[in-house]
C-alpha cells in the first residue's frame, strides 16, 4: 500500500489549483474533529513558530469562520465560509486577510484507508494563476507541512 507520509503538494498545470494529499494514522472522525473543533484546529494550523487565535467559528453548512495567526509580534488574519461541512467532506471558501480580494475555494476529503489510517486530501481553487503561484512561493509548503506534523503529534499522542 502506498501511504504517504509527508504532505504532497502539488500545482495544477492547467488550472490555478493546488492539490495536498497526506496520509494520518487516524480515523476520517479524528481527522474532521481536528478541522471542525475551533480550540483544535487552533493547535495545529499553520507553522510551528504562529499562534493562532480564533475570533469565530460556526463549523456547519452556511457558517463562518475568522483566525488570526500571530507571528514576530505581526497578526496574519483569515476568514471564509463553511459551505458544506459533513464527515466525510469539508467545502469552504478561504480568504487571506492581506489579499482580501484572493478568495480560494476549498475541498478537503477524509478518505477511510482502513487500519486506522485516513488520507486527508485538499483542493484549493485560487483566482489565478499568478496567486496560485504566490501562495506557493510565500511559504505555504512550510506552513502546511509543520501544521500536518504537529496534527500527527497530536492524534498519535491521544489529543485528538
Amino acid at each position: 500500500m502506498n501511504r504517504i507520509m509527508e504532505t504532497a503538494i502539488e500545482a495544477d498545470p492547467r488550472l490555478p489549483v493546488i492539490r495536498m494529499t497526506r496520509d494520518f494514522a487516524a480515523t476520517p472522525g479524528q481527522l474532521f474533529r481536528a478541522h471542525t473543533d475551533p480550540a483544535l484546529f487552533a493547535r495545529w494550523v499553520g507553522p510551528d513558530a504562529t499562534v493562532t487565535r480564533i475570533e469565530h467559528w460556526d463549523a456547519r453548512t452556511g457558517g463562518s469562520w475568522r483566525y488570526v495567526s500571530a507571528h514576530g509580534g505581526t497578526e496574519y488574519g483569515f476568514h471564509g465560509c463553511f459551505h458544506e461541512v459533513r464527515p466525510d467532506r469539508i467545502v469552504q471558501t478561504f480568504t487571506f486577510e492581506g489579499d482580501p480580494d484572493g478568495v480560494a475555494l476549498e475541498t478537503l476529503w477524509f478518505e477511510d484507508l482502513g487500519d486506522g489510517r485516513t488520507r486527508l486530501r485538499t483542493q484549493s481553487l485560487v483566482d489565478s494563476f499568478e496567486n496560485r503561484d504566490a501562495w506557493l512561493r510565500g511559504g505555504m509548503e512550510v506552513g502546511v507541512g509543520e501544521g500536518h506534523a504537529k496534527l500527527e503529534r497530536m492524534l498519535i499522542d491521544g489529543t485528538v
